[in-house]
This record gives C-alpha cells, sequence and structure tokens, in this order.
C-alpha cells in the first residue's frame, strides 16, 4: 500500500449474551460512526485482551456484572485515520452478562444498545467480520458452553 506501513492497534471486545424464557439474546451497540456492532477498545498499558474486553463492555454499555468464557478469536481490518493506515486487530471473547440493563454510554459514543435474538442480531450488525464473531458465539453456544454456567 504505497510503501508506507500500516501503524498496528489492538483492541479487544466481546459477544455479550444473556439467557432470557425465549432462548439467548446477543447485545448489540451502536457506535458514533452509526454502525451496529460489538463493544469494543483499546488495550491500556498492560492490560491483557480478556481485561480490555470486560474494561470496554463495562464502560460502553454500563453493565458490571460480566462472565468471561471463551475466546472467539480475532478479526482484523484497515482503516485511514488523520490520513495515516492503520491496520487493526481486534480479539473477541464470549461474556455473559444475566443481571443489569445495558445503557447506552454516550462518553463512549454510543448511541443505543439492544438485545436481539440471533437471527435479528445478524441481519442488524453492520460489518461481516462482526458477523463472523456472532456466529462463532453462536456456535459455542448450540454447543453447549454456556450450559450450567450461571453468574455467581
Amino acid at each position: 500500500m504505497g510503501g508506507r506501513r500500516a501503524k498496528r492497534e489492538v483492541s479487544a471486545g466481546g459477544v455479550v449474551v444473556r439467557h432470557g424464557t425465549d432462548g439467548f439474546r446477543y447485545l448489540l451497540i451502536r457506535d458514533g460512526h452509526r454502525n451496529w456492532g460489538f463493544p469494543k477498545g483499546h488495550l491500556d498499558g498492560g492490560e491483557s485482551p480478556e481485561e480490555a474486553a470486560r474494561r470496554e463492555i463495562a464502560e460502553e454499555t454500563g453493565l458490571q456484572e460480566l462472565d468471561m468464557h471463551e475466546s472467539l478469536g480475532e478479526i482484523d481490518w484497515y482503516f485511514r485515520h488523520r490520513g495515516r493506515l492503520i491496520h487493526k486487530f481486534c480479539h473477541f471473547f464470549l461474556v455473559s452478562s444475566e443481571r443489569g440493563e445495558p445503557t447506552p454510554q454516550a462518553a463512549e459514543g454510543i448511541s443505543a444498545c439492544v438485545w436481539l435474538p440471533f437471527s435479528e442480531a445478524e441481519s442488524r450488525l453492520t460489518h461481516d467480520n462482526a458477523r463472523r464473531m456472532l456466529l462463532a458465539a453462536h456456535a459455542l453456544i448450540e454447543a453447549g458452553v454456556l450450559d450450567g454456567r450461571e453468574s455467581a
């Protein structure tokens, strides 16, 4: 890409799920660019991806009671910020939250938080790479990864 190397950035986030009477619901947020996706953000200092995911979910949704489960892998993409090419890598985790209502944190640029069933979440997500994380989370749930794992 023009001989200039992209700046590498690392983020982490989570596909947050909640089990209700009608099955699992997935938490989507609408960010400052009006994209629908999952809570995520940069690693701070010496944070691990798991620590950053927990912090970012809490910061963007207000949810505090979060149970971290399996890694869903990572996605990456390129974008330009202030004329600089960025190569972003984002680690995702399956996270459950059985209590508390999410509140969009305007200070974080979040304008909406919604719980949706799988099919609605899949169609609402803006980006295909986020859709891949949703599919990975859904496959783990269908395989029983969350069976018997309740919040303490």
